[in-house]
């Protein structure tokens, strides 16, 4: 098995690391659904903590990679489904779920740290979706929802329209963060004790609080049209490649 996303159980509490510090974690399909396997069956363990290797970051998006042999609609629509199903999976995850995030938290990272149930953050932790600026792609409506949810929609638009990071501090104003830690080590130890703490209380509770909070949320209509729009423009693929060559997209809104 991969080294990329490592799982260890340990005194009641499930420790998923994502691996891949060289490449500010960014995720891989091949984690995603690790990370959605783990999530529907975490084991012998009741609670679970999400985190990144290193202090850069928590995971900074999809490895753009993964998105070189798109060649049609259907790829972007399997891809969307996907994100909608390793993220719906950390939500039904039967055990309480903490995001413990340091550093980069961002695109597909951030929406998995959307999908848990607690977030903390270190102190030099940035949260956003820089689609805008990056890529030319979109969120689906399923990850629309969680954010507004969260945050509200005025400032899911200001996030992803102006494309900025939000530092720590504004995250935990705006709610995307329940607290925020000086530093890694301290993030950590926090996680740890927060994992510990909702491993002793009811779990039937936890589980029932939070699917009640999902039904609550998820009435969505169809957003293939929306994503198709997005991923077979000629700017998602302006975008890709400037991203990986390092120079600013040439956008042209086709």
């Amino acid at each position: 098995m991969s080294d990329d996303l490592i799982y260890t159980a340990e005194g009641g509490i499930g420790r998923v690391t994502l691996n891949r510090p060289q490449a500010r974690n960014a995720m891989t399909f091949a984690m995603y659904e690790r990370l959605a396997a783990i999530a529907a069956d975490p084991g012998d363990v009741r609670a679970i903590v999400v985190t990144g290797a290193g202090d850069k970051a928590f995971a900074a998006g999809t490895d753009i990679n993964q998105f070189r042999a798109f060649s049609g609609p259907e790829d972007a629509l399997r891809y969307e489904a996907m994100i909608d199903r390793v993220i719906g999976a950390i939500e039904r995850c039967p055990v309480p779920t903490v995001a413990a995030i340091a550093g980069a938290c961002t695109g597909g990272g951030a929406a998995i740290a959307a999908g848990c149930d607690i977030r903390i953050a270190a102190a030099n932790a940035r949260f956003g979706f820089p689609i805008a600026r990056t890529l030319g792609n979109c969120l689906s409506m399923s990850n629309l929802a969680r954010l507004s949810a969260l945050i509200g929609p005025a400032r899911v638009i200001e996030m992803i329209f102006t494309a900025r990071l939000f530092p720590a501090e504004e995250a935990l104003s705006a709610g995307l963060v329940s607290q925020v830690l000086p530093d890694k080590p301290a993030l950590d130890a926090r996680a740890t004790e927060l994992a510990t703490l909702l491993a002793g209380h009811a779990p039937l509770t936890m589980r029932a609080t939070k699917e009640a909070l999902r039904r609550l949320r998820d009435s969505l209509p169809p957003d293939e049209d929306l994503i198709r729009m997005c991923y077979q423009s000629q700017d998602f693929r302006e975008g890709m490649d400037a991203f990986l060559t390092k120079r600013a997209p040439n956008w042209q809104g086709a």
